[in-house]
């Protein structure tokens, strides 16, 4: 029953403006009472900008401030990127979270394997299923995508029908797990819905996705035909693909050998899941020296790059039971995620470098995505017909395109989002009528940073032009006690002349402490302040650039 003065609205937190860090809430209700539904609790991975940082996630102050009205939390599938930020961000929230099998079993691996890791509430929920979430009802449907038990969520309200797809392509042969239910879906747009919040990931692209089934035939005429050892690199969670490593072994005589922490919990999790069923077991790399080189297939994480990754420490010959040499055939199973091109290039050349043969998704069909191209969205529009549409999960390019197509497939109203806008979807016109507070919260270490925390800025004024450290003692005469401490980090020891930089620091220094006045120099902050300008500018004058300078002043 509707209530007086209500209104359906969708507000993204995350995943509208990057890809990454999803999160989205739907509001019902009146605006100062409403109830809350979010959708994910993912995570994001830091650039440039932000160094030394570990993680990021949405900002969730909005969600703490109406964390009294938070109905649940529904989990579409085990991606970090819709699930990584239970962990960190649940502790502050505490409501009920849903997910199937597959991706409570990864939380909690994880959190066996973590320790302070939080004990999450999640109750096992599943394709088909449909939950009371007054005022909500949630339906999961069945969705193909690199992941097992992935679901788009079929949102029920008094004032419509929502449809949330989370991450989703049409595969006809997905290799683990069950494809879309385009039954279900057909249904869903017969009854009516209100709206549509897709993904938008592969918008830019052309026709439909490659299968899963497809990749595996290339994997196991790969490896099949490979004269030594074959080692494969994919994402961890993504078991079709694992599956499909492991028949094409299977089928030539090959026994797999797996390295690295995430892939093991990936495949315990499958395994008790049943997703690896009739395979036989996988080993640990100790057992590499005991096999023929011909005979062994070994997954491994780090397509990405990553430093520690098993990938990169067999590449640089660091990694204590993985040794390849000329003639071994390496298979990167991924795609490159933006950003991270330099890092997966440093280890493809590290084993050309060694003479093994290097194959990508440039030379053979060896992956495919998750996420639908223009073919398949065109599929889900036509099953669906929703009056609104609004493009989600992608960057603003993405989202731009989205909008675009929906309006060229009929859909007569669009709302293009961004993070942060709340956006009525019902009743009246569609539109955004308002801003909630946003943002991004940074996982330094084990600490949790707000964005307008300033040792991230300063780390990046460091990482530019260094530091610059000064002690000094003054005694209530105004007179230096001994000689200045200098230490400085970061910083040329030469300029661009040849000076010596400590000369340069010292000259400025102590040029500027002799030109205060005596009641000045007893004054701590008037000597910091002074001193730290001269340095500052001494050093520029020399080099070209401003470090930052820390001046410490001890009265005695």
């Amino acid at each position: 029953m509707t209530t007086p003065e209500a209104d359906l609205v969708f507000l993204p937190l995350g995943g509208l403006g990057e890809i990454g860090m999803n999160m989205a809430l739907y509001g019902y209700g009146p605006p100062k009472a409403r109830k809350w539904l979010m959708v994910d609790c993912g995570l994001g991975f830091p650039g440039q900008e932000a160094p030394g940082v570990d993680l990021v996630f949405a900002d969730i102050a909005f969600v703490e401030k109406i964390a009294r009205d938070l109905v649940g939390i529904c989990i579409t599938h085990a991606h970090e990127d819709h699930i990584g930020g239970l962990a960190t961000l649940w502790p502050r929230l505490k409501c009920r979270v849903f997910a199937t099998p597959f991706a409570a079993g990864l939380l909690e691996v994880r959190r066996l394997n973590e320790p302070g890791a939080p004990k999450i509430d999640i109750s096992l929920t599943h394709a088909g299923a449909k939950l009371d979430l007054d005022p909500f009802e949630v339906e999961y449907v069945a969705v193909a995508h690199s992941i097992p038990e992935a679901n788009a969520l079929a949102i029920r309200t008094p004032l419509g029908l929502l449809l949330h797809t989370g991450d989703w392509k049409i595969d006809p042969q997905p290799g683990v797990g069950t494809r879309i239910d385009e039954a279900r879906l057909r249904a869903l747009g017969d009854e009516g819905v209100t709206a549509l919040i897709c993904d938008s990931t592969n918008i830019l692209r052309e026709g439909d996705s490659f299968s899963e089934a497809d990749v595996a035939r290339t994997l196991r005429t790969l490896i099949a035909e490979a004269p030594g050892r074959v080692l494969v690199t994919t994402f961890a969670s993504n078991i079709a693909r694992l599956r499909g490593i492991g028949e094409a072994a299977q089928a030539c005589g090959r026994t797999v050998v797996v390295a690295g922490r995430a892939m093991d919990r990936a495949i315990q999790v499958a395994r008790d899941c049943g997703y690896l069923d009739g395979l036989p077991g996988f080993h640990a790399p100790e057992l590499l020296p005991t096999l023929p080189r011909d005979k062994t297939v070994v997954i491994a994480t780090g397509s990405q790059g990553e430093t520690r990754a098993a990938m990169a420490r067999a590449a640089l010959n660091e990694h204590p039971a993985i040794k390849l040499v000329a003639g071994d055939r390496v298979i990167f199973s991924s795609r490159v995620i933006p950003g991270n091109a330099r890092d997966v290039f440093r280890v493809i050349n590290a084993l050309c470098d060694i003479g093994v043969e290097v194959i990508t998704d440039h030379d053979h069909l060896v992956h495919c995505s998750g996420h639908p191209r223009r073919g398949e969205v065109t599929q889900m529009y036509e099953w669906i017909r929703p009056q609104i549409a609004v493009p989600a999960h992608g960057e603003s390019h993405h989202l731009t395109a989205h909008a675009a197509f929906a309006k060229a497939h009929g859909v007569a109203q669009v709302v293009s989002a961004r993070n942060g806008d709340i956006v009525r979807l019902a009743p009246g016109a569609p539109g955004i009528i308002g801003k909630a507070p946003h943002g991004r919260l940074m996982k330094d270490g084990d600490v949790v940073l707000t964005e307008d925390d300033g040792s991230v800025r300063e780390r990046v004024r460091l990482s530019i032009a260094g530091v610059i450290s000064i002690a000094l003692a003054v005694d209530r005469k105004g007179e230096l006690v001994g000689d200045p401490d200098v230490v400085f980090a970061g910083v040329p020891k030469r300029g661009k002349f040849g000076e010596e930089m400590g000369e340069v620091i010292d000259e400025a220094l102590f040029a500027a402490f002799e030109g205060l006045s005596r009641p000045r120099r007893r004054d701590a902050n008037a000597v910091s302040t002074a001193i730290e300008r001269a340095v500052r500018g001494a050093v520029s004058s020399v080099w070209g650039k401003k470090p930052t300078v820390h001046v410490m002043v001890v009265a005695t």
